[in-house]
């Protein structure tokens, strides 16, 4: 798949994780399916930070600003992974939250996918698409899978940032997985 079916394809699997949450028969299941949109709304925004965005400034004619609304549209959601996280299982709240990030995710792939990424298939060729393609899908393994708020949004300051959240952040998966006795 080239970069842009690949970030389009996390757009499916997340809204999936949205319908799964509603469908979710106890306070335990919809944390989990929490804990994933989590995981995957915040390794998918770093990476098209990373990777997506720097050459979408570079690509198109109005590029600085275009990704420049779109970053914006990453904090909103950031933070609002950031106060789903650190709630608990069957937190009166929790559903409020889903509901919130449901409007600003479903809001941004709405851009994204409308505009942004129909713009870049023209102005990159399938061969440059392709490798971002491969080099998304790579990177997948070792993005952050937590929302970082207060961490850079640009290169090259994300570029160094970036490794060091997504090994914290590792670690800290590892330990909440850990059965509690």
């Amino acid at each position: 798949m080239d970069a842009l079916e690949v970030l389009a394809h996390d757009h499916r699997m997340v809204e999936q994780l949205f319908r799964d949450y509603h469908a979710a028969a106890s306070d335990r299941q919809r944390r989990g399916v929490a804990e994933l949109l989590v995981r995957e709304l915040s390794r998918h925004a770093a990476l098209e930070e990373m990777l997506l965005y720097p050459l979408a400034r570079k690509a198109l004619p109005d590029g600085e600003r275009e990704v420049d609304e779109h970053l914006s549209e990453h904090m909103a959601v950031k933070r609002t992974l950031l106060e789903l996280d650190r709630l608990g299982e069957g937190d009166p709240h929790a559903d409020e939250l889903v509901d919130q990030l449901r409007r600003e995710v479903e809001e941004h792939i709405r851009e994204e996918e409308g505009v942004m990424m129909p713009r870049l298939r023209e102005a990159l060729s399938q061969q440059e698409l392709d490798e971002l393609g491969r080099t998304i899908a790579g990177a997948k393994q070792s993005a952050p899978t937590r929302p970082h708020p207060n961490a850079p949004e640009k290169p090259p300051a994300l570029t160094l940032a970036a490794p060091l959240a997504a090994a914290y952040d590792r670690l800290r998966d590892r330990l909440q997985r850990r059965p509690t006795t």
